[in-house]
């Protein structure tokens, strides 16, 4: 039998890796509606907008090197620079064991970047009048009209306390309302109810059910003291149920998904697309690269194919493509708008993305908007970017960001969790950035 290396080269080194980024690119846009193909935000060359076609090649050979190397089962990076898709690329397999190339069209599940688009979905509610994200939680789910806080005690145990102030909207959006991920002082109480870690999609009850729960049970911190990352936007998807009087998939839909054209993205995997869905990996220092457990708990193959499908999680739920997110990501650039579409003012974007926490973040140059981590100052990290960038990323190693100095969008996606060892996020950036020649 062919080591999984030997099926790699044997396929000179898959068709996509030497198809030109021209052709890829317009893989991207294959299944969305006809409306897509005529639009803006299409392939062009590279040069076409200040980006060097002879330094983008230098991704591709550092990509292939993780995928030699068995670092990376595979990768998916889509760049876009004014208005232009200049680059759109998969590299490695959907399916290691299989021999399946990845391709740019593959389905990936994106944890964490749900949180933007949820963040998002908020702010059309503010922009509709529905909301203030300084109204109170209890407003719209009154298990939440008062909340406690567990205090560590000296005996190693916690005391619970009730909540200073009541949380606020925009506390969730900051990731300030004291809200984590069930593994603080009071992790016990959370054990016992069944909440705990960021995974929903095993979960037969839905989301509202759930975060009705929380409600009771003692937070990390008071509302406003610290950063504390965890169920605030899984809670934020409630509140957008509650304020649209929709069920959550459906309001994005309608808001977001549809307008923009992000016609792969779901929060669980249509049967038509199962075969799609990308084969998630463990990378660890002691094992190296593999096969993560089927079915599993947080990185199975199988629950956004053959799970409840009950239980959307605005905090990590979503399944989508470098491409699809790549316009979300596009739509953000251009102040909201994208190909005649609207779901946002440019006043509100910029409003999501600048400092709201200040000094409650800490040592990276940067702060966090609402829902997203935010740059401030280039120096720190050592790689190059831009003040005003903003960005996140997911459980399962994707990560993207915008950078409107640069007028540049970056969508990278793989699926690895635990990702031991690995820098090629750190490799993308300033691959990404040398590109740029105007």
């Amino acid at each position: 039998m062919l080591s999984t290396l030997s099926k790699y080269k044997n396929r000179h080194m898959v068709p996509q890796l030497a198809t030109s980024f021209l052709l890829a690119a317009s893989l991207l846009f294959a299944s969305a509606a006809p409306r897509v193909f005529a639009q803006s935000f299409v392939p062009a060359a590279p040069e076409e907008a200040g980006v060097s076609s002879e330094r983008l090649a230098r991704i591709d050979a550092v990509l292939e090197a993780y995928v030699e190397e068995e670092r990376l089962p595979g990768a998916a990076l889509v760049i876009g620079r004014r208005g232009h898709v200049v680059y759109a690329k998969a590299f490695g397999y959907r399916d290691r064991e299989a021999g399946e190339p990845l391709e740019i069209t593959d389905l990936f599940r994106i944890a964490s970047q749900t949180k933007a688009v949820i963040s998002v979905g908020v702010m059309i509610l503010q922009e509709q009048g529905r909301l203030l994200i300084d109204q109170d939680l209890g407003d719209f789910i009154p298990e939440f009209d008062s909340t406690t806080v567990a205090v560590e005690t000296e005996d190693g145990g916690y005391e619970v306390v009730p909540a200073d102030r009541k949380i606020t909207v925009r506390d969730l959006l900051t990731h300030m309302a004291g809200v984590g991920y069930g593994w603080g002082p009071g992790a016990r109480a959370w054990e016992e109810a069944g909440i705990v870690g960021w995974y929903f999609a095993d979960r037969a009850e839905p989301i509202a059910d759930t975060v009705e729960r929380m409600g009771s049970l003692p937070m990390d911190a008071q509302p406003g003291e610290a950063f504390v990352y965890g169920y605030a936007t899984d809670i934020l998807g409630v509140v957008i149920e509650r304020a649209s009087g929709m069920p959550l998939d459906e309001f994005l839909r309608v808001e977001i998904l549809e307008p923009l054209g992000m016609v792969d993205t779901h929060f669980y995997v249509p049967p038509e697309k199962a075969d799609r869905l990308t084969v998630v990996y463990s990378v660890t220092d002691k094992k190296g690269m593999e096969r993560a457990p089927d079915p599993g708990h947080m990185v199975g193959q199988g629950m956004y194919l053959e799970g409840p499908r009950k239980s959307f999680s605005g905090g990590a739920g979503l399944v989508s493509t470098p491409g699809d997110y790549a316009r979300f990501l596009e739509a953000l650039r251009r102040g909201g708008t994208l190909d005649g579409a609207r779901i946002l003012s440019p006043k509100t974007v910029q409003l999501m993305t600048v400092d709201h926490v200040h000094d409650a973040w800490q040592g990276d140059g940067g702060g966090f908007g609402l829902g997203f981590g935010v740059t401030e100052e280039i120096g720190w990290s050592g790689l190059p970017g831009s003040p005003g960038a903003y960005n996140w990323g997911g459980a399962y190693h994707s990560t993207y960001w915008v950078d409107p100095a640069e007028e540049l969008v970056v969508s990278y996606m793989t699926q690895v969790i635990p990702a031991q060892g690995l820098d090629d996020h750190q490799r993308i950036r300033a691959l990404v950035y040398q590109s740029l020649v105007d």
